[in-house]
């Protein structure tokens, strides 16, 4: 169900953008330091985390600088790099944080193959709260990735403290190709591609499988929570209600989805697009019936809302963009209008002009249709939701206020990236 318009007048006021930092390549994520200061990490995608002070200065220091240890191609269009940055719920006692980076393909992985995922430790500075220590790196995880595509990368700590990251299929498309199984790395359970994992990063060597994972017996990796999926680019936590955890998937070409993650849940991909059928065969056609359960007899679950992308359908209002970019639930207290909806957005609705576009998504109420609703956020600053840039992710403060990180570019070009708040006018 779509409604093409969300009036920005609405009776608590309208919403706005207010750029408070630039000079990014690719910002990819955004988090608070949990401390007085109001400091924010601010990944960029090309190997380096920034110190954003309280004041809006961005300090000239990197906090932390990998730019030596991520494989990107810098000034093209790239999916590698700096992906996921969280900090250990015990941040202020033990002063770990994590990342997933792109490396170099490690020396003994598969011949061919592009570059290795790695989920590593590192600890920030004893005598520096504004510095990292690269030298406290300690690799947690390692995944091959047969192509550049696909990688996912969000990592984010659970209320019951286990840390999820988000692995994409592996790349190319259609999840064929080098590196994939014959039914797909979503469906194959015996890979961490595609994929929800869930670890205990506080016990084992290097990590330990919480025990009630649902893959800890049998013929599957104990890392994974949930499968059947594409791309998920950002996966949160609702700081509120049921602490519900969301993953916006990227869509092959004609259908761009948010799924609510489940222990053990299958997604779909690459039996399903959205609520729809999928044929790697014809990718552009929907078939008109496939199976309704996995390999392992388990139901396949159906996202909680699905857009139509501008690839697949041309000219169709529906069609809000190409690449959706994941975002919250919005929790804060200046924007009393969208508390409770998912505010996301969609990279931009051209591969090569820049034209991103905020949406929001409101949940049924009880006992009325169980369809989700989705519109654009229509912005005083930005009609419509349309940026005029392409948007690469969402950031939320300690507050649940909520940030959208741009740039001018779809290629490791220049420092034309930039954070704006969503802020009430």
């Amino acid at each position: 169900m779509f409604c093409l318009t969300l009036a920005a007048a609405e009776a608590q006021g309208g919403v706005a953008l207010k750029q408070i930092a630039e000079g990014f390549v690719s910002p990819t994520a955004l988090i608070s330091v949990p401390d007085a200061s109001g400091r924010m990490l601010v990944a960029d995608q090309i190997g380096r985390v920034h110190v954003l002070t309280k004041d809006g200065t961005l300090l000239e220091k990197p906090f932390l600088d990998l730019t030596d240890r991520v494989k990107i191609n810098p000034g093209a269009f790239d999916e590698r790099g700096l992906l996921g940055l969280a900090l250990h719920p015990r941040f202020r006692e033990n002063r770990k944080f994590y990342i997933v980076y792109s490396a170099p393909l490690r020396k003994d992985g598969p011949a061919g193959w592009d570059h290795t995922m790695q989920l590593s430790e590192l600890k920030v500075s004893a005598g520096d709260g504004n510095c990292a220590d690269p030298a406290s790196e300690r690799v947690l995880l390692q995944i091959d990735e047969p192509y550049f595509n696909h990688n996912a990368g969000c990592i984010v700590f659970g209320p019951d403290g286990y840390l999820y990251m988000a692995v994409g299929d592996g790349g190319n498309a259609n999840d064929e190709g080098q590196g994939h199984s014959l039914q797909g790395n979503g469906q194959d359970l015996t890979n961490l591609m595609g994929k929800i994992l869930r670890i205990d990063v506080d016990k084992g060597a290097p990590y330990a499988i919480p025990a009630d994972n649902p893959f800890v017996a049998g013929h599957a990796r104990p890392e994974i929570y949930a499968y059947g999926l594409r791309n998920p680019w950002r996966i949160t936590f609702d700081r509120g209600g049921s602490h519900e955890l969301f993953a916006a998937d990227i869509g092959q070409t004609l259908y761009e989805e948010v799924n609510l993650i489940v222990k053990g849940g299958n997604y779909g991909w690459r039996i399903r697009e959205g609520f729809h059928c999928f044929d790697p065969k014809n990718p552009r056609r929907s078939p008109e019936d496939c199976p309704k359960v996995g390999t392992n007899g388990k139901p396949l679950l159906d996202p909680i809302f699905a857009y139509k992308n501008v690839n697949g359908f041309r000219n169709d209002p529906e069609a809000l963009g190409s690449s959706i970019t994941g975002g919250y639930i919005y929790r804060g207290q200046a924007i009393p209008q969208l508390e409770g909806r998912y505010v996301f957005g969609d990279w931009s609705r051209n591969f090569v002009v820049k034209d991103g576009v905020m949406l929001v998504a409101t949940r049924p109420t009880p006992g009325a249709s169980k369809a989700w609703t989705i519109e654009p956020l229509d912005l005083v600053t930005h009609p419509k939701g349309r940026l005029k840039s392409f948007i690469v992710a969402l950031g939320e403060d300690a507050y649940g206020e909520l940030y959208v990180m741009t740039n001018d570019s779809n290629s490791l070009r220049a420092k034309t990236g930039k954070v704006y708040k969503l802020v009430p006018q």
